[in-house]
This record gives C-alpha cells, structure tokens and sequence, in this order.
C-alpha cells in the first residue's frame, strides 16, 4: 500500500535534499505537498490530507508542537513524524500526547530516513489492517461523510459537480467504477417502534436493512435521528422491478394463517416498522429531494400498524398527521440554520402549494403549523441572536397569529416571520465573522514585532480555533493568517530601511523575525529584492 506525504522544513536546501534524496516510492510513500513554515504545513494538510506529515520540530508562525496539536484537531488520522536537533529532543518529547509515530534526530542521512520511513509503514500497514478488520463502524465513516452531506444539503450548497458525487458513490461501494448512464436513485426511510412509539432503531438494524437491499439493488445505509436512511442505486428496468420487492421484505409481511397481515417483526419483537419511499431521480445532486420525500411519506405511517409508503401514493391523499408536522417543522429549522435564503422560500411555497391542494383537514393543519413554526423560528432566533425574538414578536405576536381565521393570512405570515428571522441569523454571522476578523488583524497590527506571535497564540486569544480562524480570514479577506503578518511584517521593514540607518539584524528583530536569513527570504518574496538592495534603491531616490 502506498501512502502519501507532507514534508514540512522551514530550511529550503534540507526540505529539497529530503525530497530529492530519498526514494519514497521505492518504500511505499509519495511525496504531494511541501511547506516551508508551520502555518502553511497546516493548510497543506487540511487540504491534500495526506497519510503522513514529516516536519521539523522547529518551524516559523507554528511550532512543531503547535502543528502537532492543530493536526490532531483537523486531520485526527494523520500521522506525524518529527525531525529535530539533538538540543530540540527533550521539546519534541513533550509532543508524545499528540501519538507522533517517530522521532529523528539531525543530522541524518537519506538512508537512516529510508530505514525509519520504512518502520514508519509498517506501522502504518498494521493500522490499516487492525482498522479494516476490526471496527467497522469507522470504517463505514466514509460512507457517512457521503450520505450526510448529500441528503441534508451539504453537498447542494456547496454545488459540488455531479461527477464528483459519481466519483464519491463509487468509493462508498454505492455504484461500481463501470457505472451505467442512465443509473436512478430513490431514498427509503425506515422507523422502527415499539408498542408505545419509541424509537428502537439501532445498528445492528442498519446493517440488516442494507443488507436486504443489496440482494437487490446497491445500496449504503446509516442512521439518522433515530431512522435508518437507505440510498439506494439501479438501473431504471432494476428499479421498476426490484424496488417494491426490496422494500416489502424490510417489513416482512407474513400472508398466512392466524398472522396473516402482521409482519416477522411484529410477531416476533413486538416492533413496528415503517418504510417511507421517495419517487427516483436521475442525479445524486438531487437526492435532498428525494430524502424530503422518503420523511414526508414516513409521516404518512400510523404508529400502530407496519407499512411500507410510497411518495406517489401518499400525495394522492389529503390525511395529515403529526408525525408530518414534526417532518415539516424540522425542514424549516434545518433550513433556517443551515439552507439557503432562496432553499427557504422554494420550501415555503412549495408547502404552500401542497396545503392549497388538500382537502378539509388543511385548515386545521394551518393553525397547528403556525404554533409549530413560529416556537421552532423563535427558538433558533432564541439560541443565536441576542433581543432577536424580542424584536421578532413586535411584529409577529403569536396571540394575533392565531386570531387569523384564513389560512392564506395565515401563511403569508409565516413566510414572513421565517423571511425576517433568516436575515436576522444571516446579519448576526456575518457580524460575528466580521468581529472575530477585525481581532484577529488587530492584534497583528498591535503584536506584529512578538516574534513568537502565531496563528495558534492568535486563536487562543480570541477563543475559537486555528482552522476556524484560517478559514474565516482567509474568507472574509482573500489572503491566509500568514499573507496578513508578513506583509505587515515586511512594510514596517520597508519603513526602517528607508527611515533609519539601523542594521538589518536589528531591523529583523523589531519586525518579528527570530531569523535573519528567514527574514531576507521572506523580504525578498514579497517585494523581488533583498533588503540591503531595497535600501541601496530607495537612497538613491
């Protein structure tokens, strides 16, 4: 198995010689990324995720430990290596709490590196083997990282290409590489009750469903506020042949004798089961749809009875029930915390419509709506904005709402309260976004020349965490953590060398370099000179 690497060294011609010198696929490693300081070593890692990352213990903007300890928050399965001087050891053993796999002291040569890289692998090796055979559930994580963010929008907001979700089905064993055109998907819900309506769904009930399906179809299954959630996968001839098969033995119906209508889970656990079933799409970008539906034809179930609920089917019908109410609401609140402000307004009017359509139990449906709503709009508002339900009531006071007697009122008034408390969370993110980047360039600006001052020490003061802020700022700004300090680092070089006649030594020192070979370095590529031709240049003028 081959793994890949993240070499990390703050001294070019070593990083280079580690790259150069050693043969990493002869051992089993590939070499995709390289940093010359610990804050870029850090967005190396979150972004290419590599297998291993080999860094000095001593490093600019980040300290070894210091990547060590942001690593394991971002990137917990990677494994680290350290190399540092013999006077740098006893630093690096206080690294241990954060699992690093070897320590190497310098100097070194390329092959004692070869030789520890090759333990190094065999660790490796023997991790990956306990992990593949003994604990399934984290290998099934991947398949989690998949589905979550595909049936709860994730993956739609960020407008991830449908060829790239192909390409993520295909690592979850959803679809196999040689996938067919004109492939469909459907999402089945799955709850499993006991007598008194609780929830007794566990994982040995997902892996037994994802079983059943893939006799017919493909298919990966997880569990989901106490629902198992299956995506399943076929060709439309499989799909039209095998679905309504596949979803009916999940229930088990026994058609004999004394039990005839009960099901084996019945009979046997005394459980309910019920299958709510989406109609099929033909892209995984749409299967937040489909998942909305396979909820909505759950809510169709009664409690007291094991069903399986198609989608189509249940539409055509104008019963109504709690369970879909609690469906409806819990949309919003998603919507209101995570959606987009147009996702919310297609969800409104499209429930809008839906409510116009039925028959004689959608007035009621109206009014219990507009309670359910408007406690779950005041709650999230509650939870984020400070007085913002406060100001919400002056204008959508809930006595007045119930007083409306018509339902259109009524849910223009919802559209309304829900419209007004989106912008509301959206204006008290970006201010908080907008906050927590205005400290963070503060105590640049004031903490510049703290030669010890890092993204780390710049997080702890604010209170939230390196990847957090390095993704904020690099959001709000454009530029990363470490663009913003040096160049403010190197414009009050540029200031002294044109001002002061003080030697460039010192002038390293006050612009918050411990190095002044890093300093020339640094100097040299932001501006394309070095410090002694910048000042040579501006005495000139």
């Amino acid at each position: 198995m081959k793994y890949t690497v993240v070499v990390a060294d703050d001294e070019e011609a070593i990083r280079s010689s580690l790259v150069r010198r050693v043969n990493w696929e002869k051992i089993g490693f590939e070499v995709i990324g390289e940093a010359e300081n610990g804050a870029d070593a850090l967005e190396l890692v979150e972004k290419l995720e590599p297998d291993l990352l080999l860094t000095d213990i001593k490093m600019p903007f980040l300290s070894g430990i210091e990547l060590a300890r942001a690593v394991r928050e971002v990137r917990p399965m990677v494994q680290i290596a350290f190399l540092s001087g013999f006077d740098d050891f006893a630093y690096a053993q206080q690294a241990i709490q954060y699992n690093i796999v070897s320590y190497m002291l310098k100097p070194i040569s390329a092959k004692e590196i070869e030789e520890e890289l090759i333990k190094i692998k065999e660790k490796m090796d023997q991790r990956v083997e306990e992990f593949t055979k003994g604990n399934k559930e984290k290998l099934d994580s991947r398949k989690m990282e998949f589905l979550l963010p595909l049936l709860l929008d994730s993956f739609q907001n960020e407008k991830v290409p449908e060829e790239v979700l192909v390409e993520r089905a295909i690592d979850c064993e959803l679809l196999r590489r040689q996938k067919p055109d004109n492939m469909q998907y459907a999402v089945i819900v799955t709850g499993i009750r006991d007598a008194r309506g609780e929830d007794r769904t566990d994982y040995g009930n997902v892996n037994a469903v994802d079983m059943l399906l893939k006799k017919y179809v493909h298919s990966v299954s997880c569990r989901l506020e106490g629902r198992i959630v299956s995506l399943i996968a076929a060709t439309p001839s499989g799909m039209s042949k095998y679905l309504h098969i596949a979803v009916e033995e999940i229930v088990q119906r026994e058609e004999a004798g004394a039990e005839r209508g009960r099901t084996r889970v019945e009979r046997i656990m005394g459980l309910k089961c019920q299958v709510g079933v989406s109609r099929s799409v033909n892209a995984l970008g749409k299967c937040r749809e489909s998942y909305l539906e396979a909820m909505n034809a759950l809510c169709y179930s009664r409690k007291d009875k094991s069903s399986v609920y198609f989608i189509s089917d249940a539409e055509h019908g104008d019963t109504l029930v709690q369970d879909e109410i609690e469906g409806i609401v819990a949309n919003v609140e998603a919507l209101l915390r995570g959606g987009s402000t147009e996702d919310l307004e297609n969800y409104l009017e499209d429930l809008e419509k839906k409510l116009r359509s039925g028959g004689k139990n959608m007035l009621v449906l109206s009014t219990i709506l507009l309670t359910e709503i408007g406690s779950a709009v005041y709650k999230v508002v509650y939870m984020a904005v400070d007085d913002g339900v406060e100001l919400l009531q002056k204008k959508y006071s809930m006595e007045q709402l119930r007083e409306m007697e018509r339902m259109a009122d009524n849910f223009q008034t919802i559209k309304n309260l829900c419209m007004e408390a989106k912008k509301m969370l959206a204006d008290q993110r970006r201010k908080s976004s907008e906050v927590i980047c205005e400290q963070a360039v503060r105590i640049i600006e004031e903490d510049y020349a703290n030669q010890d001052l890092s993204v780390m020490m710049i997080s702890e003061q604010i209170g939230v965490s390196p990847n957090y802020l390095s993704s904020l700022i690099r959001k709000t700004t454009g530029n990363s953590m470490v663009e913003i300090l040096t160049k403010k680092r190197i414009d009050k070089a540029m200031e002294l060398l044109q001002c002061t006649g003080m030697k460039i030594g010192e002038i390293t020192e006050l612009c918050g370099y411990k190095d002044q070979y890093y300093f020339s370095h640094c100097f040299k590529k932001l501006t394309g000179m070095s410090p002694n031709k910048y000042r040579r240049e501006h005495e000139q003028a």
